[in-house]
C-alpha cells in the first residue's frame, strides 16, 4: 500500500490515534468510550427503563410478573400448535413458544451470576427454576409432540416446507426424543424427575466450581497477602494466577484454588450418574452418545479416533513436554527465550485501542461498525458496563452488545458470552427481532493515570468473545430455534444450560478464528500503539509473541486432548472410581505431567456442565478455524471479499445448515479427519530464524 493510499485508509477509517501537544493521544468515540474512567449518574428524573430496556426489570419483583406473562403466552401457543393445520405455521408456533420462554430464562440466567444486588440474583434463580420447570414438562406433552410429528410423517406436508423450516421442525422432533418422548407415562415421569434433579445439580456444581477456596492467612507468606482478596483472617484464592511473574504465587494459587471440595465432589459424581441414568431411560448407551448426535462427530467412536490419532502424531513432537511444560517452566522459558514479559505488551493494548482494532476489522471484513450508545436508566446492572450497537453500512441496526469488561465482586471470573435474546424474523410484527447479547470480562479498572491496559493473552480473549458475540449479530435466521451462537439456557426443549442453538463443535469456530486475527501484525498495526506516546507496537514482539505459543504448542493441544478424553471417560459408562482417581489416570495416560496431590481440577471444570461429553469440540473448532485461516485470510486477513463469503457461508445460518455442509461451503472442498488432525499438528512448526534472530539479539 503506497504512502497516500494508507493516509487516505486511515482518513476513512478514523484512526484511533491523533497525535497533538506532547504526543498525547486523542481517542475516536469507540476507543474513548472503552478508555474514559466512568462516571456515576445522579439523573433522578430519567424514567427506569429495567434491564435490558424490558420495563417489568426496574426491580426484581419485575422477574415474577415476567414469568407469569411468559407462562401465559406459553399456554396460549401451546394450544395454537396443537390445534392448527400441519404446516409452516406449526413451526411458526414452537418457535414463538420456544422464544418467548428464552427471552425471560436467559435474561434470568445472566442476572443470576452477574448482578451485584442479591435480590436480584434470588429472583432470577427462582425464574430460572420455575420456567425450567415448565419446560420439562413441555418436553415430555405428548400432545404437543403429536402436532409436530403429524407434520413430519406427512411426505406430501414436508415437501412443501423450505429447507430452513423443514430444519427446524426436525431439531424440535429430535429434542423430543432424547427427552423421552417415546417412554410410557411412568418413565416419562421419571426422565421429567431426572431433568429437574439435574437442572438442580447443574447449578450447584457451576456455583461451586467458581467459588474461591480460602486458607488462613497465617499459611501464606506476609509479603504475598496482596496478590489475593482479603477476607478477614483468610485469605481468598479465586483462581490459578497464572500470569504472575512469582513462582511461589503460582504454586499457592496452583494447590488452593484446586484443592478438593467434598461437597463438590458429590455433586459432581452424583450429576454424571443422573446423566447416565437419563440416557439410558431414553434410549442411549451413554450420555456421550446422547450429547453427540447431531455434532460433527456424530458418536463418542469418532471424537476417540480424532483424539488417539492427534496424540499418535503430537508425541514425536513432545518428547521434553515432561520438563518444559509445567506451568513454571513455561512462564520462564516464554519470557528469557522471547522476552514475552506481559508488561512489556500491555502499554500498547489499552481496552479502548483494541475496541477500536475491533471496530475497524468488522469495518474492513463486513462493513459492520461498533458504535458507544449511552444506556438508559435501569438499563444495565453496573455503571462500567458499555452497550454498543452494531450497525451495518446498509443493513443498518443489527443488534446489541453489552460489554460487562470489569472485575467486581461477586461476579463470575471466567470470560463468556451470554445471549440475552436470539434473532428471529417475527411473523407478527412483520420484523426482524435484533439480537442481544452479554460479553462478560474480568479486567483492571482504569487507574487516574491510565487507561485498562491488557495483556497479550486478555486482548486475545476480548478476541475471542467478540467472535461469539458477531456470530450472533451477523447471523440472519428465520426462527430463534437456529439463530447461531450459545444460548444459555433453553431452546424449547433443555439438555443442559449454555447448549448452543447450533452444533457444539461448530460453535467455537468463529471465536477461535477471531486468535487469529489478534496475532497477526497486519491486524494489531492498525490499533496496537502505546497509549502514552502513539508509538506503535513493534513488528518483532508480535513475532515473538506468535512463536512463544509453539514453545509448548504440542503439549498444549495434548492437554486439550487430556481435557476432552477425560470429559468422555466421566461421560461413558459408570466407573467403579471416583472422578478424582479417573483424572489421575487419564493426565497419566494421555498427558504426561504428574498429578499433583491433594488437588482435584475437574471441580473447577465448569464446561463439564456445558460441553458435557463435547469437550472435544473445542479442538475441532480450532482445526476448522486453522483450515479457514489458512485458506481464506492468511494471505490477506482484511479481504472483505473474503469477509463476505464467510458471513455468508458461515455465520449467517447459525444452527439452520449442517455444520460440514458450512465448513465444505468456505473450504470449497470436504475436509476428512485426517485433515482436521493435521491442521492442528501443522501449526507447531517453529520458525526458527525468528528464533535465533531474537536470541542473538
Amino acid at each position: 500500500m503506497s504512502a497516500c493510499k494508507r493516509l487516505l485508509y486511515f482518513v476513512r477509517q478514523r484512526s484511533l490515534w491523533t497525535h497533538v501537544r506532547r504526543n498525547v493521544t486523542t481517542w475516536s468515540p469507540v476507543g474513548a468510550a472503552f478508555n474514559a474512567k466512568p462516571h456515576r449518574r445522579l439523573n433522578l428524573i430519567e424514567k427506569n427503563v429495567g434491564l435490558f430496556g424490558v420495563p417489568e426489570l426496574s426491580c426484581p419483583a419485575g422477574f415474577q410478573a415476567a414469568t407469569e406473562t411468559a407462562l401465559k403466552n406459553t399456554e396460549r401457543l401451546v394450544g395454537k400448535a396443537c390445534s392448527c393445520s400441519p404446516g409452516v405455521e406449526t413451526v411458526e408456533s414452537f418457535d414463538q413458544l420456544s422464544d418467548g420462554l428464552c427471552k425471560v430464562a436467559d435474561l434470568a440466567d445472566f442476572v443470576k451470576v452477574a448482578h451485584p444486588d442479591p435480590a436480584f440474583r434470588e429472583a432470577a434463580e427462582k425464574t430460572c427454576i420455575e420456567i425450567g420447570t415448565v419446560v420439562e414438562k413441555l418436553n415430555t406433552n405428548v400432545k404437543l409432540c403429536k402436532s409436530l410429528k403429524i407434520l413430519l410423517d406427512n411426505p406430501d406436508i414436508v415437501a412443501k416446507l423450505d429447507p430452513n423450516t423443514r430444519k427446524v421442525a426436525e431439531l424440535f422432533m429430535f429434542d423430543f426424543e432424547i427427552s423421552g418422548i417415546h417412554l410410557d407415562d411412568k418413565l416419562r415421569k421419571e426422565a421429567v424427575a431426572l431433568h429437574v434433579k439435574l437442572l438442580d445439580l447443574n447449578n450447584e456444581f457451576l456455583v461451586g466450581a467458581h467459588l474461591p477456596n480460602r486458607i488462613a492467612r497465617s499459611a501464606i507468606p506476609e509479603h504475598l497477602h496482596l496478590h489475593f482478596a482479603d477476607e478477614g483472617s483468610f485469605i481468598q484464592v479465586g483462581g490459578l494466577h497464572a500470569d504472575s511473574p512469582d513462582d511461589l504465587v503460582r504454586e499457592i494459587a496452583y494447590r488452593i484454588y484446586l484443592y478438593p471440595n467434598a461437597d463438590l465432589v458429590d455433586c459432581l459424581e452424583e450429576l454424571l450418574k443422573c446423566r447416565y441414568k437419563l440416557a439410558k431411560l431414553v434410549g442411549y448407551d451413554s450420555y456421550g452418545h446422547r450429547a453427540l448426535k447431531g455434532t460433527m462427530a456424530k458418536t463418542p467412536a469418532k471424537d476417540f479416533k480424532m483424539m488417539r490419532n492427534m496424540k499418535k502424531k503430537l508425541n514425536p513432537r513432545n518428547s521434553v513436554s515432561d520438563f518444559f511444560c509445567s506451568q513454571h517452566i513455561l512462564y520462564i522459558m516464554e519470557i528469557f527465550l522471547y522476552n514475552i514479559e506481559p508488561s512489556l505488551y500491555s502499554p500498547y493494548l489499552s481496552l479502548g485501542a483494541c475496541m477500536e482494532g475491533l471496530n475497524n476489522l468488522f469495518s474492513q471484513l463486513y462493513g459492520v461498525s461498533l458504535m458507544s450508545e449511552h444506556p438508559s436508566a435501569g438499563e444495565v446492572w453496573s455503571e462500567d458496563v458499555r452497550k454498543l450497537a452494531v450497525v451495518h453500512e446498509t443493513e443498518g441496526l443489527l443488534g446489541y452488545i453489552y460489554c460487562d469488561f470489569y472485575h467486581r465482586q461477586h461476579k463470575p471470573q471466567q470470560d463468556c458470552h451470554f445471549t440475552i435474546r436470539g434473532g428471529r424474523w417475527c411473523q407478527e410484527t412483520g420484523q426482524y427481532q435484533l439480537p442481544v447479547v452479554v460479553l462478560m470480562l474480568s479486567l483492571p479498572h482504569p487507574t487516574k493515570s491510565a487507561p485498562t491496559l491488557l495483556t497479550p493473552g486478555m486482548m486475545e480473549n476480548l478476541f475471542h468473545e467478540m467472535g461469539h458475540a458477531m456470530h450472533s449479530m451477523l447471523g440472519r435466521t428465520r426462527y430463534q430455534h437456529v439463530t447461531g451462537e450459545l444460548l444459555n439456557f433453553f431452546s424449547l426443549v433443555i439438555q443442559d444450560p449454555k447448549r448452543t442453538r447450533c452444533a457444539t463443535d461448530f460453535a467455537e469456530v468463529p471465536s477461535i478464528l477471531m486468535e487469529y486475527f489478534a496475532t497477526d501484525y497486519r491486524v494489531l498495526s492498525q490499533f496496537a500503539r502505546h497509549y502514552e506516546t502513539g508509538q506503535p507496537l513493534p513488528e518483532s514482539m508480535v513475532a515473538r509473541l506468535c512463536e512463544s505459543k509453539k514453545v509448548c504448542g504440542a503439549a498444549d493441544i495434548q492437554l486439550q486432548i487430556f481435557y476432552a478424553v477425560l470429559d468422555q471417560i466421566y461421560h461413558s459408562k459408570p466407573q467403579s472410581r471416583s472422578t478424582t482417581e479417573i483424572l489421575k489416570e487419564m493426565q497419566q495416560k494421555f498427558y504426561g505431567l504428574p498429578y499433583t496431590p491433594n488437588t482435584a481440577w475437574q471441580l473447577r471444570f465448569s464446561h463439564l456442565i456445558g460441553y458435557g461429553a463435547k469437550y472435544y469440540s473445542y479442538l475441532m473448532s480450532r482445526a476448522v478455524a486453522s483450515m479457514v485461516w489458512k485458506q481464506c485470510f492468511v494471505q490477506d486477513p482484511l479481504n472483505r471479499d473474503m469477509g463476505e463469503r464467510y458471513r455468508q457461508e458461515m455465520l449467517a445460518h447459525g444452527g439452520a445448515k449442517e455444520p460440514m455442509l458450512m465448513v465444505e461451503g468456505m473450504l470449497q472442498r470436504r475436509p476428512t479427519m485426517e485433515d482436521f488432525v493435521d491442521a492442528l499438528v501443522s501449526e507447531l512448526n517453529p520458525n526458527f530464524e525468528t528464533f535465533i534472530m531474537d536470541s542473538e539479539s
